[in-house]
């Protein structure tokens, strides 16, 4: 069980939750178009990885759009991440049922985007644990149900499903044994979002930093720049030579990894500060800064705008 800053929150679900664990997965609707092309990466003994597209939530991938997975230890099961929707999150317990007998008892909810919790509601039949990030609960309170609405217009209702909260959060770092194997959590300072969670397999040595590392993908900011620059070099501080990233590949070498990450980011944060210091207008700073980064990153005009706006905001009261 959890350590040092674990805080335990209360274990009963609410009332809507407990309706949503009263419902038969076997009914539900089954993932988009997109899930022919799924599969399960094992990246290391007993860990299994699916890599979710670089896309936007559309009605055929059923916001499927996450690396998601789960490690089997000894004793029972942890999901690193939850997917997207219900039915993403159905669609995962499938494929751990078809290997595993052993009990889900952890479901990790890394951050509060969409696309990394809302596949929650599919293990609330499992009565698991859900760990999060000790801001997590407000992040959802404030959010989950601004995004629940969205995702019910592009999936439907009966794809989407509730919003699940931590039942387990993390203030500073915990520990979790599934049996013979332990998983080091770490909650981060304000970066990616302001509940990033992450994880370190002891076993394998495999790192699971969750969207504080996007590779392929460009990453979202949604944070503090200036903190997730920090948070980049705290992960390069675990000596963790192979990670598991929210967006990219099932399984990278961190250093090549983590230079991308970071040379993005660095590039979006000088170059900011020059404007800011030159008097630059922030719409001719979206139109300007960080345009080197073109053409390395899927979804750059999806996001990177957003991301200097977000940066301007930031650095313009340092």
């Amino acid at each position: 069980m959890g350590r040092d800053g674990r805080a335990a929150t209360g274990a009963a679900s609410t009332r809507r939750q407990a309706l949503w664990a009263g419902l038969c997965l076997c009914c539900l609707p089954t993932l988009g178009r997109s899930a022919e092309g799924f599969s399960m990466d094992e990246v290391g003994p007993g860990i299994f990885v699916r890599r979710g597209p670089d896309t936007e939530a559309t009605a055929d991938n059923d916001d499927a759009i996450a690396n998601t997975g789960f490690i089997v230890g000894d004793d029972a099961v942890m999901v690193t991440e939850s997917g997207g929707s219900l039915a993403d999150g159905a669609w995962l317990r499938s494929q751990i049922v078809q290997r595993t007998d052993k009990p889900i008892r952890y479901v990790v909810l890394t951050h509060v985007h969409p696309d990394h919790c809302f596949g929650a509601g599919a293990f609330l039949q499992d009565r698991p644990t859900f760990v999060g990030h000790h801001a997590l609960t407000s992040a959802l309170e404030s959010r989950g149900e601004f995004y629940r609405g969205r995702l019910v217009e592009i999936l439907g209702a009966e794809k989407t499903g509730p919003v699940v909260h931590p039942t387990m959060t993390v203030a500073d770092t915990a520990e979790i044994d599934l049996g013979g194997r332990t998983l080091r959590l770490t909650a981060h300072g304000v970066a990616h979002t302001n509940c990033d969670l992450s994880m370190l397999d002891t076993r394998s040595g495999i790192l699971f930093p969750a969207d504080l590392l996007f590779v392929t993908r460009i990453p979202s900011l949604d944070g503090s720049l200036v903190g997730w620059l920090k948070e980049a070099d705290r992960l390069k501080a675990t000596g963790a030579a192979r990670a598991v990233p929210g967006h990219g590949p099932t399984l990278v070498d961190v250093t090549p990894a983590m230079a991308d990450l970071t040379r993005y980011l660095a590039t979006l944060r000088d170059e900011t500060r020059k404007a800011v210091a030159g008097d630059v207008p922030i719409e001719r700073a979206v139109a300007s800064i960080g345009q080197s980064e073109r053409g390395k990153w899927a979804l750059f005009d999806t996001y990177h705008g957003r991301n200097v706006t977000q940066a301007y905001k930031e650095l313009e009261w340092e």
